[in-house]
């Protein structure tokens, strides 16, 4: 992929206008390497908008200025959507950031808006070799990282190990013993089989039908950049997850989003989920007497002796701004975040949930030496191996502008709502969904 400019009409048309960010200026400019102390303001943005991490960023830069007492680094949290919202409006007036979290998807656009610079530099000082290979090439074009991955998790199936023990059931391996499975465990409204989120504003149930499809084989978008919902994997996966949304889902999932849906599996509502370690801390805060019933397990397959295959990895990157006065200070700040011990700490304030990026930490004892992740040794190893063999939804062919279109224009979620609440036929709804997707796609080649 050639990184190219998009025009600010049509950025605008991608996202909803809202009020762009304030960022205060500075004025010295940044100091160079060597002996010359860095002077200047950097705003930071990132996206752990509560708990540990959020406290672990505050701190993280109250050492570097510490170290550094010529630096001041304001920052600022957003949720991810309203992230979103603001950098794509704010591009439009220079209001963005100088340092960031962001997602694989958001990196993408974020070349094509020519707003982030390469931080081959940062990489190398760190040690490229202890960096996993795939998180780097999702920011990758032409030879430069314009993204450094600070995280990794991915999706896996979760269950409750009581429920299926009291019902004398194994732990489903493929599609059609998850559906039997979590309509034996049905039982309303104290539990429910498998809730089926449909809400518009979030990518939930992008995320299932994707599981579904790449289960299969396929993805949702093709290798040559075409949308697929019209496939015979695509057509069952919806027809799949329709029928699981009737048999053994609450109605009002068809209004979830992504924290609906997990509060659900964390309150012992659910008996199955996807998600990723995160559901350890969020069982463990509501209900902490199930946290030894849950335990992970692979994403189901079409047919149990079909390879396995990747589904959905995260590899959430940091990047830095193009506009920034002070690249220097930004890039050093992320240099910071990577030392040993800083590192380590900020793994284990999501324990199991932030899998690290770099392949030495993985294996460090002092990483390894932590409850949660001693407790759960086996989800983790299931999740890891996801890790290693996914990719972000719609990158599975590399890094695309229509990734982040399928994530973020909720057009699949609005097409099982179609079906669900209008009656809409299957097959007539995909098509439709599947059109809309490739007008947007060509809209921004």
């Amino acid at each position: 992929m050639n990184a190219k400019q998009w025009s600010m009409a049509s950025l605008a048309a991608l996202v909803l206008l809202t009020a762009g960010c304030g960022k205060e200026a500075d004025t010295p400019e940044a100091a160079g390497s060597g002996d010359k102390e860095m002077k200047g303001e950097i705003v930071m943005w990132h996206s752990f908008t509560q708990g540990a991490r959020n406290d672990f960023m505050k701190e993280a830069a109250d050492a570097f200025m510490s170290k550094h007492p010529g630096v001041k680094i304001k920052i600022e949290t957003f949720a991810w959507p309203e992230f979103y919202t603001k950098w794509t409006t704010g591009l439009q007036s220079g209001q963005v950031p100088d340092v960031s979290t962001a997602l694989p998807n958001h990196v993408v656009e974020m070349l094509d808006a020519d707003a982030i610079v390469p931080l081959n530099d940062v990489i190398d000082k760190i040690g490229r070799d202890r960096f996993y290979e795939a998180p780097l090439k999702e920011g990758t074009v032409d030879g430069k990282n314009y993204s450094i991955p600070l995280y990794s998790h991915a999706q896996v199936m979760w269950y409750r190990k009581d429920l299926l023990e009291k019902a004398k059931l194994p732990v489903p391996k493929t599609w059609d013993e998850l559906y039997e499975t979590a309509k034996a465990l049905n039982n309303p409204p104290e539990v429910y089989g498998l809730s089926v989120p449909m809400g518009l504003g979030d990518m939930m149930a992008t995320r299932f039908l994707n599981f579904y499809v790449r289960s299969a084989g396929e993805a949702l978008v093709t290798k040559d950049g075409k949308a697929n919902l019209t496939s015979k994997a695509a057509i069952d996966g919806i027809n799949y997850w329709v029928k699981m949304y009737k048999t053994t889902s609450p109605s009002g999932s068809v209004n979830f989003k992504v924290l609906d849906q997990a509060t659900l599996y964390y309150q012992g509502k659910t008996a199955f989920d996807f998600n990723s370690g995160f559901q350890i801390g969020g069982v463990e805060t509501n209900s902490p007497k199930l946290l030894d019933q849950i335990d992970a397990a692979p994403i189901p397959k079409i047919n149990a002796n079909d390879p396995d295959r990747g589904i959905e990895t995260s590899n959430v990157p940091m990047v830095v701004w193009k506009n920034s006065k002070h690249p220097e200070i930004a890039k050093a700040f992320v240099e910071s975040l990577y030392e040993k011990e800083r590192y380590i700490k900020f793994l284990h304030s999501v324990p199991a949930g932030m899998l690290p990026a770099m392949k030495d930490i993985a294996e460090d004892p002092a990483f390894l030496d932590n409850p949660t992740i001693q407790k759960f040794s086996g989800a983790v190893k299931v999740i890891s191996s996801a890790v290693d063999q996914g990719t972000a939804i719609g990158m599975e062919n590399g890094p695309t502008l229509e990734s982040g279109i399928l994530a973020n224009q909720g057009v699949i979620e609005k097409m099982f709502q179609n079906i669900v609440l209008k009656n809409e036929p299957v097959e007539e709804a995909a098509k439709k969904a599947e059109n809309e997707l490739n007008q947007l796609f060509k809209l921004y080649q």
